[in-house]
């Protein structure tokens, strides 16, 4: 018996829960767990179904989903088996040797097949776990040529999606649509909309904050303003310096981090404008 995961996002109307769960009883497939919700702002219905069965009529299945469901529907049936990602570095080890571990002790649904980096100082953590490590170096070249090397290492793996595991480079516009909606994952050191850019933690010592906190958001165009996924936050006082700050917001990083990418992995998240909705 398989698992698939069954993703609907569609207008609402009376009958959808009903009409899904007597399609699953068609095809003999259990559901083992299932999450809704009905946006106020739109009326816009998003349901996330785990079943059980024997999917080798998948794809008839999925034809009467969609004949069953609204015009406007999106739906998909989603393997339940791990992700494979590839993740973007610069110095610092603390999200990359997290993701490291927690995939390899199973704590993550994830395989890393690869890392790159503009500098070479995190190639031996990678290597300690026998994970392919790329220098794409910015230094002597433009910015242009720079990311599309960056792509091309990418693009030569199969990788479902992208970590941007604290890469401190500004991804252009070019590089932001090579990639589909929801397929480039950052983690960026604060608790936005606040901070945003660079040096947040001396913009929080220098503004006396009392909580220091981190965001993890799919990449858009606009700067550290894509669809947030997870926040979480410490208290902090006048006892930080911003160096301080600077250790403490490391651990969220990583605690938030590894959480959004848990939820994504597990088709948990659907991008609604930008917004989403986490089940």
């Amino acid at each position: 018996m398989e698992q698939r995961i069954l993703r609907t996002e569609c207008s609402d109307k009376t009958g959808l829960i009903a009409g899904i769960a007597q399609l699953c009883f068609k095809y003999n497939y259990n559901i083992h767990h299932q999450d809704q919700f009905v946006s106020s702002e739109d009326n816009t219905f998003f349901m996330r179904s785990v079943l059980d069965g024997d999917f080798d009529k998948a794809d008839d299945f999925m034809q009467e989903i969609k004949a069953f469901l609204p015009a406007d529907a999106k739906a998909s049936l989603k393997e339940n088996k791990k992700a494979n990602i590839a993740v973007l570095v610069t110095k610092e080890s603390h999200c990359l040797g997290d993701i490291l571990m927690k995939s390899y002790s199973g704590a993550l649904d994830a395989n890393v097949v690869m890392v790159a980096g503009n500098y070479n100082k995190l190639e031996d953590l990678a290597n300690k776990f026998n994970v392919p490590f790329h220098l794409v170096s910015h230094e002597g070249i433009s910015r242009d040529e720079q990311e599309q090397r960056m792509m091309e290492v990418i693009d030569s793996y199969d990788v479902d999606y992208i970590v941007l595991a604290k890469y401190m480079r500004i991804l252009s516009p070019k590089m932001v649509a090579h990639y589909p909606l929801g397929k480039l994952i950052n983690i960026h050191h604060s608790f936005l909309p606040a901070f945003i850019g660079a040096r947040p933690y001396e913009q929080a010592f220098n503004r006396g904050v009392k909580i220091i906190g981190a965001t993890a958001h799919f990449v858009t165009n606009n700067l550290d303003e894509g669809p947030i996924i997870t926040q979480d936050v410490i208290s902090v006082n006048h006892r930080y310096s911003a160096e301080n700050m600077a250790k403490a917001g490391r651990d969220v990083e990583r605690l938030v981090l590894l959480k959004a990418l848990n939820k994504v992995f597990d088709h948990k998240v659907f991008i609604h404008g930008n917004k989403t909705i986490v089940f």
